[in-house]
C-alpha cells in the first residue's frame, strides 16, 4: 500500500469512527482508550494471518507421527504475532448476530488475550458494555473494511499513530504538566539526528511510545535486520493510562520492551546509568514542586553536577534534573536528543552552573530552536538538544546551533509542523558537520525520486482529466476555448526543471474553470431573455438546455480533479520549494554557516556568550537597510497596492462562488 494510499485510509477511517463518536454521548476521553483497543484487535489479527503462512511451513515434522508440531506462542512470536484465542479474533467478533452481546465478546477477547500474554494483564481496555449496541457495531464495522481487512505490513501501527495524535489534538490525553503524545516532527527530527540503530534504546518520561516506534521505522527503513534483533528498548512513565497506552502501542508494532509505570525524579526503575546506546525524550517542561529533600535525589548516581537548588534549598524547576538523566544514562559513544522548555537554554543560578559543566564536557553536540505550535494542547516554542559521547576529535570542542524558528509548515490555524523536505534539510545540515560530504547529494536524489512519484500520480488524474474532456467535447460539441494539454515530463536535474512541469499540472484546472465560467455568463444571457420576453424561442430554450449540460458534464471531472490533486499539488510544491532551500543553503554541496539558520561554534565563543545555547544568539540575522530608500513612501504604496489586490481577490471569489463544483 502506498503511502499516499495510507494517509487516505488513515483519514476515511478517523472520519467514520469520529462521526460515530460525535453522535453518541461519549467524550474523546471516554472513547479513545477502547477505540484504541478496536485498533489492536483488527492489527493483532492481520499480523497472524500473515504470522501463520510462515509458521505453518517452518513447523518441524515429527519424525515417529509424521506430522507438524502445533504451533506454540513462540512460534508465532517469531514471526512478529501473538497467538490469537478463536473468540479473540476480529472476524469472530465482527460476525456476531445482533442478537449476541457484542460489548461482553469484546471485553471478553480482550481477557483471553491478557490470559495469554500476562505483559498485557490489566492494559487492554475492557469497558465496552458503556459504548451503545448501535455504536460498537459501527465502529466494528469501521475497521472490517475490505481496505482494512487486506492491509499488510505495518499499515496498522501507521493508523494506530494517526489517531493517537488525533485525539491528542481533540485534548484528549494530553497530560499535566506535558505532552503524552510528542508531534511526529519533532520525534522524526530526533530520531534523523542520532540514528538509534542498535543497542539499548531508553526514554524516561516516555508518554505512549513514539520514541520507540519512530526507532523502529527507522530500522526497518535503514537496516537489514529485524527491529528486535538490533535493538532493546526501555521507557518509564508516570501516568497510569499513558504507560498503558505505551505498552498497547510495543504490541500493535511487535516491539519487545520494558515499560514501567514510576517517577523518574525518585526512582531509577531500569538502572541504566552508562549503559544506554541512545537516548530520547520528550519530558514535562518546568515541573515543580520536586521534593529537594528526597533521600533518593541527594544519593542519585545520576546527577553528576549536582541538584539545582534555589538559595531557599528547594527545586524549582525539574529541567535540569532531566538534562543530567539523560547525560549519565549514555555509555561511552552514546547519543541523546530530547525535547525542553526554550528557557533552558538561557536558565541561570544553579541551573546556569550546571549547563556550564555540561558545556565543558564537549558532549553537548546540536541545539535546534522550534516555532510555537508544534505542540497540539499548547503553542509554546522549544530547543531540542543532542548529546553526542562519541564526537569525533574534530567536532569535540564544537556545538553546532540551528535556527529553526522560520522553518516549518503551517498545517492550520494552531499548528506547524515540518514537512518530509524540511525535515530532510535540517538532517543535511547535521550529516555535513558530522563530515558526510555526500549528504546533499544523497538528499538531492531522494528530491527527484520524491517529484517523480508525485508527478507520476498527478499526470494519472491528468489522464483521466483529458479522457473525460475529451468525451464531453464529442457529446456537447466543446469549441477549443476549452484546453487540457497531455504533460511529459522527467526526473527533474534542477528546481527549474521541477517548477515548469509542477505549472503544467496547475494549468488544466484554470482552463475549465474559466471556460466554465464563460458558460456560465452565457447562460445568465439567455436566461436574462428568457426573463424580458418571458418565453424563449426553441432555439433559445435549445441553447440553454446544451449550455446547462456543458456545465453540468464540466463541473464532475472538475470537482474529481480538484480532490485527487489539491493534496499533491501541495506536497509536490512544498516539495520543489524545501529542494530549493537545500540548494540555496549548500551550493557547493559543502557544510557553511548558512546566516539566521546555522553555525557551528566553539566553546570559547559560548564562553563568551557566558555559556547560552540559545542558537539565535549565534546564526545571526541578515538585515539589510538602504539609508536611500524612502520607505515612508514605499509603504502608502503598498497599501495602495493592497487595496487593488483585495478587489480583485473579492471579484474573483464573487466569480467562484457563481460556479457550483
Amino acid at each position: 500500500m502506498t503511502q499516499e494510499n495510507i494517509k487516505q485510509l488513515e483519514k476515511e477511517l478517523w472520519d467514520s469512527a469520529d462521526d460515530l463518536r460525535a453522535n453518541s454521548k461519549l467524550t474523546a476521553a471516554e472513547y479513545k482508550d477502547p477505540l484504541l483497543g478496536l485498533v489492536l484487535l483488527r492489527f493483532a489479527q492481520n499480523r497472524y494471518e500473515d504470522a501463520k503462512i510462515e509458521v505453518e511451513k517452518n513447523l518441524p515434522i515429527n519424525p515417529r507421527t509424521k506430522k507438524k508440531r502445533t504451533a506454540t506462542k513462540n512460534d508465532y512470536a517469531a514471526a512478529g504475532s501473538i497467538k490469537l484465542p478463536e473468540k479473540a479474533k476480529y472476524d469472530y467478533l465482527a460476525d456476531l448476530p445482533d442478537s449476541e452481546d457484542r460489548a461482553d465478546a469484546i471485553n471478553n477477547a480482550m481477557k483471553l488475550i491478557e490470559a495469554e500474554y500476562p505483559d498485557l494483564a490489566g492494559i487492554l481496555p475492557k469497558n465496552y458494555q458503556e459504548f451503545d449496541d448501535g455504536l460498537l457495531r459501527g465502529l466494528v464495522r469501521v475497521f472490517n473494511s475490505d481496505a482494512v481487512r487486506h492491509a499488510k505490513g505495518d499499515v496498522f501501527g501507521r493508523i494506530y499513530e494517526f489517531f493517537l495524535m488525533k485525539f491528542s489534538m481533540q485534548g484528549a490525553g494530553a497530560q499535566e504538566g506535558g505532552e503524552f503524545f510528542t508531534p511526529p516532527s519533532l520525534v522524526n527530527l530526533i530520531v534523523n539526528f542520532i540514528e538509534p540503530n542498535h543497542g539499548i534504546i531508553h526514554d524516561p518520561a516516555c508518554g505512549s511510545g513514539g520514541m520507540f516506534v519512530q526507532t523502529a521505522h527507522f530500522i526497518q527503513n535503514t537496516e537489514n535486520k529485524a527491529v528486535n534483533e538490533a535493538i532493546t528498548v526501555y521507557g518509564t512513565e508516570l501516568k497510569s493510562n499513558n504507560a498503558k497506552l505505551a505498552k498497547m502501542n510495543l504490541a500493535i508494532h511487535g516491539i519487545d520492551g520494558k515499560i514501567v509505570e514510576s517517577n523518574s525524579f525518585y526512582t531509577n526503575p531500569h538502572k541504566l546509568n552508562g549503559k544506554c546506546d541512545f537516548v530520547m525524550a520528550n519530558p514535562p517542561f518546568n515541573v515543580d514542586k520536586i521534593d529537594a529533600k528526597n533521600k533518593f535525589l541527594a544519593d542519585d548516581e545520576r546527577l553528576p553536577f549536582g541538584v539545582p537548588l534555589t538559595g531557599k534549598g528547594t527545586i524549582s524547576n525539574g529541567n535540569y534534573l532531566w538534562m543530567q538523566y539523560f547525560y549519565s544514562y549514555l555509555n561511552t559513544t552514546g547519543r541523546a536528543g530530547f525535547v525542553m522548555a526554550s528557557s533552558a537554554t538561557d536558565a541561570g543560578h544553579a541551573e546556569k552552573l550546571i549547563r556550564k559543566e555540561l558545556i565543558e564536557t564537549g558532549h553537548v553536540d546540536c541545539i535546534v530552536a522550534v516555532s510555537n505550535n508544534f505542540f497540539y494542547t499548547r503553542s509554546l516554542p522549544c530547543h531540542i538538544w543532542f548529546y553526542n559521547k562519541g564526537k569525533k576529535k574534530k567536532n569535540l570542542n564544537k556545538i553546532l546551533m540551528i535556527d529553526a524558528r522560520n522553518v516549518f509548515r503551517v498545517v492550520n490555524t494552531t499548528i506547524n509542523d515540518f514537512s518530509d523536505g524540511q525535515l530532510r534539510n535540517l538532517t543535511t545540515i547535521v550529516k555535513l558537520y558530522r563530515g558526510n560530504k555526500k549528504a546533499v547529494k544523497a538528499a538531492t536524489v531522494v528530491y527527484q525520486e520524491t517529484l517523480m512519484a508525485y508527478f507520476e500520480k498527478l499526470n494519472k488524474s491528468h489522464q483521466l482529466l483529458i479522457k473525460e474532456i475529451e468525451e464531453a467535447r464529442a457529446e456537447l460539441k466543446l469549441d477549443k476555448r476549452l484546453k487540457v494539454a497531455a504533460v511529459t515530463f522527467k526526473k527533474p536535474t534542477t528546481t527549474e526543471q521541477a517548477t515548469k512541469t509542477f505549472k503544467q499540472f496547475e494549468k488544466p484546472a484554470e482552463n475549465i474553470l474559466a471556460f466554465i465560467v464563460t458558460i456560465k455568463k452565457e447562460i445568465e444571457g439567455v436566461n436574462k431573455i428568457k426573463v424580458k420576453k418571458k418565453k424563449l424561442t426553441k432555439e433559445e430554450a435549445s441553447k440553454l438546455k446544451l449550455l446547462k449540460e456543458k456545465a453540468s458534464k464540466l463541473n464532475r471531472p472538475l470537482k474529481k480533479y480538484h480532490l485527487e490533486i489539491t493534496e499533491s499539488l501541495e506536497d509536490t510544491k512544498q516539495a520543489i520549494s524545501d529542494w530549493g532551500d537545500l540548494v540555496s543553503y549548500f551550493p557547493e554541496g559543502e557544510y557553511r554557516d548558512v546566516e539566521g539558520l546555522c553555525k557551528v561554534t566553539d566553546l570559547e565563543e559560548v564562553r563568551e556568550q557566558d555559556y547560552s545555547l540559545t542558537p539565535g544568539r549565534y546564526v545571526g540575522v541578515e538585515v539589510k537597510v538602504d539609508s536611500d530608500f524612502d520607505y515612508k513612501g514605499r509603504m502608502k504604496e503598498i497599501h495602495s497596492e493592497l487595496e487593488v489586490l483585495n478587489k480583485k481577490a473579492n471579484d474573483l471569489m464573487g466569480q467562484i462562488q457563481k460556479v457550483k463544483l
